[in-house]
């Protein structure tokens, strides 16, 4: 009879981890989609394989959704793209598929390297590249 009762005692602590575990993950991805999507994001860097291509994306903001997708606009002109984000990973994949330069420059996984609540750098690798992008929100 004790042993049935360490078990269920066992049990119930294993499902009382998982459960919490759960919980603070899914607060921590709405804590992130909140901070992505309050508030219009500006590149203020882009490095494309050493180059600095920043000038290209004067004029653009960013609008993330919670939806998963993102607006780029320009001149009130929007390029509608989507996004994931990915906690466990640190990275975001951005994805514009009917946009020309320079918004495809950002269709891509890439890496968070630093953040906080009003800016962000990342970086990816394509081929034996590696591109740089810090974004601020406004």
């Amino acid at each position: 009879m004790k042993n049935k009762g360490i078990l269920f005692l066992l049990l119930s602590g294993l499902l009382l981890a998982s459960s919490c575990k759960k919980y603070v993950q899914r607060q921590e991805t709405n804590a992130l989609i909140s901070i992505i999507t309050s508030g219009v994001w500006m590149v203020t860097h882009y490095a494309d394989s050493g180059a600095d291509i920043t000038s290209n994306f004067t004029g653009y903001t960013f609008q993330f959704y919670a939806n998963g997708t993102v607006d780029g606009i320009k001149a009130g002109v929007a390029q509608p793209g989507t996004w994931v984000g990915n906690i466990n990973a640190h990275t975001i994949t951005s994805n514009f598929p009917a946009a020309g330069s320079p918004l495809d420059k950002l269709n891509a996984v890439w890496t968070i390297t630093d953040s906080y609540t009003d800016s962000v750098s990342a970086n990816c690798v394509i081929g034996t590249d590696t591109n740089y992008l810090s974004l601020k929100k406004q």
